[in-house]
């Protein structure tokens, strides 16, 4: 976009970020553009601050700040106020933002900024679903805006000396001037079918990041050769790291091989375990436990419950010969996180080994597996990297069974091996490092749990069914179980028409005509559009 070295778009999210754009905001708009009264701090809180997302030009490292837009979706907009009956003047049946306080520094203004800012903004107002932009453009830029594809509407609105030309922008305008302008085509992702970007709620593959993609691209190395081991051991103490496991067994295998590898070694114990069942991922560990021919108990409860102490304690008291037990912390197919710390405290106090299924958990909320006797994740859910990786953490050491379990589900064979007893797809290994790396992982946790804050309240606005109640929902995974009147499979083949994709193939949500949206991947998108179309669907 014609941008000096070292200058990023992005939303601000940094204090000296949000500092540096109210001082723009009194340099624009009281020095140079009278709109506002001066002040002796020289900065400007514009009034629908805490409303507003700023898009941002930034040099991150040098903390310079050489541009700013404003984005707001919430009515009613301050051309409401400066325009009498405002939606008489905008095409109908459109999904609308606002627009404001364009801005740029002095000396940037011969660069493409105010482009790359639009760009931006709008792309952003596409990812929460919105399909049309209003502005109070200065009538100084006129002729930028009508170039941007914006069309003027009504009379001007301001004072003397600061006057504005309302105006909007439709999608369709923006993706005419992608096409037309080189400037606004470069790095720009393409649009899905005719509407805007692929909006990926699925459980799996996710969005990851550019440095996963790019390291996943290059060639291929030995997994015999010291440096690769070198990058596979700080692969295996990240994951660590994050779960406070004293090891982790990596494989090469989907999450249900990692299962498989638990009940393997469950085997060698010669014990009988307890499984708990409150969905589909429940059932899948009886039928692990069940090729590995072990000997264990069921506890079953409702699908959308979770377990309660006492239940699991109850069927403790009644058979004394349980020595683990088998669960799945968040049951994925119903949006159930279940109670980790409750977990471990039963265990714990009646000397019981503690086995989880964390596939969908480790990444995307804290998981604490200290105490744990086993615990299976993978690559290509919440750790937002490419499937194609498992892995087993375990706080005890592992001795290999050549004679009794299959090589490739033998744990301790991969311990006595540095982890590598078997060829390793290096690109798959860098690929986790690279998301593990990338990551802060307490921000990651908080943008899970305001996402699922956010989906669910404006789920229930529209009355939407939720499966999982609060008190036990898990935040990355929204599953809805619709009235018998709407079609899960339907509404799921519209949603992705639009370019929104969501769960609903699986078998075991068409049989009970559920849908799901998940935030699992690196990219955060916003849940407006899914909302929204969902909320058209139902009507129909």
């Amino acid at each position: 976009m014609g941008l000096l070295d070292g200058f990023i778009f992005k939303i601000a999210d940094q204090p000296w970020e949000i500092d540096a754009v109210n001082a723009l905001n009194y340099k624009t708009f009281v020095e140079e553009i009278p709109q506002h009264a001066p002040n002796p701090e020289g900065k400007l809180a514009d009034k629908f601050h805490e409303e507003n997302t700023y898009i941002v030009c930034v040099h991150e490292a040098k903390k310079v700040l050489a541009g700013m837009i404003a984005f707001r979706d919430k009515r009613p907009f301050s051309l409401d106020a400066k325009l009498p009956d405002l939606d008489s003047y905008l095409p109908p049946e459109r999904s609308l933002c606002e627009i404001r306080l364009l801005a740029v520094e002095e000396e940037y203004r011969y660069t493409r900024i105010s482009q790359g800012l639009i760009a931006t903004l709008v792309q952003h107002a596409i990812d929460c679903g919105h399909d049309l932009a209003v502005i109070s453009g200065t009538v100084r830029q006129i002729k930028l805006y009508k170039f941007l594809g914006f069309v003027p509407f009504g009379p001007l609105v301001g004072a003397e000396g600061a006057q504005y030309q309302p105006m909007y922008l439709t999608l369709e305008a923006y993706k005419d001037l992608k096409g037309r302008s080189r400037a606004f085509a470069k790095d720009e992702p393409e649009l899905a079918n005719d509407d805007t970007l692929l909006f990926n709620f699925l459980p799996g593959p996710v969005d990851f990041s550019r440095q996963v993609q790019e390291v996943y691209g290059e060639k291929p190395c030995s997994h015999r050769g010291n440096a690769f081991a070198k990058d596979f051991q700080k692969a295996r103490e990240l994951l660590c790291g994050l779960t406070q496991a004293r090891q982790v067994e990596i494989l090469m295998g989907t999450g249900t091989l990692a299962n498989d590898a638990v009940a393997a070694q469950l085997s060698l114990l010669c014990q009988t375990g307890l499984i708990l069942v409150s969905g589909e991922f429940g059932r899948r560990l009886v039928r692990n436990a069940n090729g590995a021919k072990l000997f264990f108990h069921t506890l079953e409860v409702p699908e959308g419950q979770a377990f309660a102490r006492a239940q699991i304690e109850q069927i403790l008291n009644k058979h004394s010969d349980i020595e683990w037990i088998w669960g799945v912390h968040c049951e994925t197919s119903t949006g159930v996180l279940n109670d980790l710390e409750m977990y471990k405290e039963v265990c714990a106090a009646r000397g019981i080994k503690l086995c989880l299924d964390c596939i969908s958990s480790i990444g995307t909320v804290p998981v604490d597996l200290s105490g744990v006797y086993l615990a299976s994740g993978t690559s290509g859910k919440g750790l937002a990297s490419i499937a194609g990786l498992s892995m087993v953490f375990h706080n005890h050491d592992l001795e290999s069974a050549p004679d009794d379990i299959p090589c490739v589900l033998d744990l301790g064979l991969y311990q006595e091996e540095g982890g590598i007893p078997f060829t390793v797809q290096s690109n798959l290994v860098y690929a986790l490092l690279a998301a593990l790396e990338s990551h802060d992982w307490s921000k990651r946790f908080s943008e899970v749990r305001k996402w699922s804050k956010s989906i669910r309240r404006k789920l229930a606005e529209i009355d939407v069914p939720i499966l999982a109640a609060d008190a036990c929902a898990m935040p990355a995974v929204i599953t809805i179980a619709l009235p018998e009147i709407h079609s899960s499979e339907t509404i799921g083949d519209k949603l992705k028409e639009h370019g929104v994709l969501i769960s609903y193939r699986s078998h075991y949500l068409l049989e009970r005509n559920w849908i799901q949206a998940c935030m699992m991947g690196a990219e955060h998108r916003p849940s407006d559009k899914f909302v929204r179309l969902l909320k058209k669907e139902l009507k129909r």
